[in-house]
């Protein structure tokens, strides 16, 4: 892809605010790689649920690393990281997870200050529903409240409060990114396409085979499929499908409102409807997609960047 030609000055710091939405969160690696083949390489990256761990990854250096791993998923591989025990805990493997981050993302003891881009993460108070901004600290403790979304992940303990994920008050975080000191923001919103569409799932899908984790994964995996089946009134969705289809519908009304009110500079939309919200292993699909969202994109960010350029020159 073509660099441009007067990209990302030194007066215009570019910030970046990636969303919320799961698997379909890879898009975001290919979404940055794109970008930076233009030459628009990011000053800040603000990051909300899976948005917070590419912008990590990106802000420690590590973008590569994420990617090889994440495209080397297999289904089984995404199974072994759910616990069937609910209660507190959730269904997430939380040690196993960090493991991850500690290995793919960034370290363990890496305070946000010390990344190499100016990063902030958002999550939300559980006991009053106040948006928290992670912009010090330790980088790997702002993940794990940004992702925990209740049900799947347990809450993080944080100055005397829990802290769970950032979707439910600020899915796609545009303001975060302004308060980080960013001219020109280019948002990413994963879930615009999501509402009303009527996926199925195969039943191969569902049993591969006849594993505790398979089956473990096949209820994950009905959860993650947001399915509706209209022609069949006497098989009403599951819990989970419900559960799934009432995260999309409520971060869907709270993105548009809030980006009425704080609006990106640029706004981009991949296609991922067809990528369930545990689909990890699709990664390929979902990062071959922020690429040719950047792509489709390109005429208006070339635009919005030549503006940007003449006003602050």
């Amino acid at each position: 892809m073509k660099p441009l030609s007067k990209s990302n000055p030194e007066h215009v710091r570019i910030g970046l605010a990636l969303g919320g939405g799961a698997a379909r969160g890879w898009s975001h690696i290919g979404i940055i790689q794109a970008l930076e083949e233009m030459g628009l390489r990011p000053d800040v990256i603000a990051g909300c649920s899976i948005g917070s761990i590419v912008g990590a990854a990106r802000s420690a250096g590590n973008l590569w690393r994420l990617q090889d791993w994440v495209l080397s998923l297999r289904r089984r591989d995404v199974a072994t990281f759910f616990d069937i025990g609910w209660g507190s805990k959730g269904l997430v493997d939380t040690e196993r997870l960090r493991k991850f981050l500690h290995e793919r993302v960034v370290d363990r003891e890496m305070p946000i200050e010390n990344l190499e881009l100016r990063y902030g993460s958002v999550a939300t108070d559980l006991g009053n529903g106040r948006e928290i901004w992670f912009t010090e600290g330790l980088t790997m403790k702002s993940i794990m409240a940004s992702i925990a979304l209740p049900g799947l992940f347990a809450p993080v303990w944080h100055n005397g409060r829990w802290l769970v994920d950032g979707g439910l008050v600020n899915p796609v975080p545009v303001s975060l990114c302004h308060a980080l000191g960013a001219d020109v923001v280019i948002a990413v919103n994963l879930n615009a396409d999501i509402l009303g569409k009527h996926l199925s799932l195969k039943k191969d899908d569902i049993a591969a085979s006849s594993g505790f984790m398979d089956g473990i994964l096949g209820t994950i995996k009905s959860y993650s499929a947001n399915l509706f089946p209209g022609d069949r009134e006497e098989s009403p969705p599951g819990i989970l499908d419900v559960l799934a289809s009432t995260v999309n519908i409520t971060q869907d009304r709270i993105t548009r409102s809030r980006m009425a009110g704080d609006p990106p500079d640029i706004l981009l939309e991949p296609y991922l409807a067809h990528i369930g919200l545990l689909e990890f292993h699709r990664a390929e699909e979902a990062i071959a997609e922020g690429r040719a969202c950047v792509k489709r994109m390109r005429p208006a960010i070339e635009y919005t960047m030549a503006h940007a350029v003449r006003i602050s020159g």
